[in-house]
């Protein structure tokens, strides 16, 4: 079956947002050269113009931690993140605990005194800090925790990705009606495929990484890392049945490039590999038998652990 495949790496700089984009034929997957994002939902509906089925990962959050969620008067994430447009003072940094409340979650706007994720937390009337964390975000066997939805401070947040992607996008465009779909909120990834409709799916690199078999020799942010992954990642793309255009056979030996977005191009690159290996069938579609997973937590596509400490899911 024809379809497309397509992963963004998100960032509150439009610069550093950047775009692998795949299309399934007769004769496999063909990868085209990653390229900016730019206009997201003039992205969106040019996937959608080509009337295939189209799946599109995104490397930020969707969904809430748990026990944010069970004080919430939606439904579930859906529900919320429309009831979100135009909301303003939602999607509002605060600068300081006091102003921090279930309807402005967000903190901190920069580094203040006091300013810990524990307070954070109890500012938000959770438990602990760890209850910040959805399970997917949360440390596996395998790798470190992944950030919390609601931070926004230093080099280990997403919360300034989910803001520019929830204000500037999701929300106005699922509360317009628009035919995005969002798994696993909405289903399993394959009963979401048709022509004339988007499924989006949270992807997430490092794990993506792990997923494919491949580890850097180094940081991300180093371009020689970067070309030393080449090899790897063209034996993974070949095992995958995708077939990468010239130019981004060029840019892969190249390692991506010397610029500062050279990691965003590595990085929505690996998280289109990993989500054309479930697809493809390759990787399997697990999400845990969990309620609030599956309505306000989300899951990270082809994630098969669940949180270190916790008995293993039911699927």
């Amino acid at each position: 079956m024809r379809m497309i495949a397509a992963h963004a790496d998100w960032s509150v700089a439009p610069g550093k947002r950047w775009m692998a984009i795949a299309r399934r034929g007769a004769g496999g997957w063909r990868l085209a050269a990653p390229r900016p994002v730019g206009d997201p939902p003039a992205f969106a509906a040019a996937l959608l113009a080509e009337d295939l089925p189209a799946a599109l990962g995104l490397d930020l959050p969707l969904g809430v931690p748990r026990a944010y969620a069970a004080q919430r008067p939606e439904a579930g994430f859906l529900d919320f993140l429309r009831a979100r447009a135009g909301d303003a003072r939602f999607f509002r940094v605060n600068e300081t605990l006091e102003t921090i409340s279930l309807d402005a979650p967000f903190y901190p706007q920069r580094g203040v005194k006091g300013m810990t994720r524990a307070s954070h937390a109890a500012a938000l009337g959770l438990p602990d800090a760890e209850a910040l964390h959805r399970w997917c975000d949360r440390a596996t066997a395998s790798r470190p925790a992944g950030a919390p939805p609601f931070w926004t401070l230093g080099a280990n947040q997403s919360g300034k990705a989910a803001i520019t992607a929830w204000r500037d996008w999701l929300a106005p465009a699922l509360a317009a009606g628009a035919p995005l779909c969002l798994w696993p909120f909405e289903g399993a990834l394959q009963g979401l495929l048709r022509p004339g409709r988007l499924a989006l799916a949270e992807v997430y690199p490092a794990e993506a990484l792990r997923q494919l078999g491949l580890s850097l020799p180094g940081s991300k942010r180093d371009q020689a890392a970067r070309r030393a992954l080449a090899e790897p990642l063209r034996a993974v793309l070949d095992r995958l049945g995708i077939a990468p255009s010239a130019e981004a056979l060029t840019m892969i030996r190249d390692g991506f490039g010397a610029d500062a977005a050279g990691e965003d191009r590595l990085d929505c690159t690996l998280g289109l590999a990993a989500l054309v290996a479930v697809l493809d069938g390759r990787r399997e579609d697990v999400v845990p038998a969990d309620d609030m997973v599956r309505r306000w937590e989300g899951w990270v596509l082809g994630q098969g652990e669940g949180p270190k400490g916790l008995a293993p899911f039911s699927r």
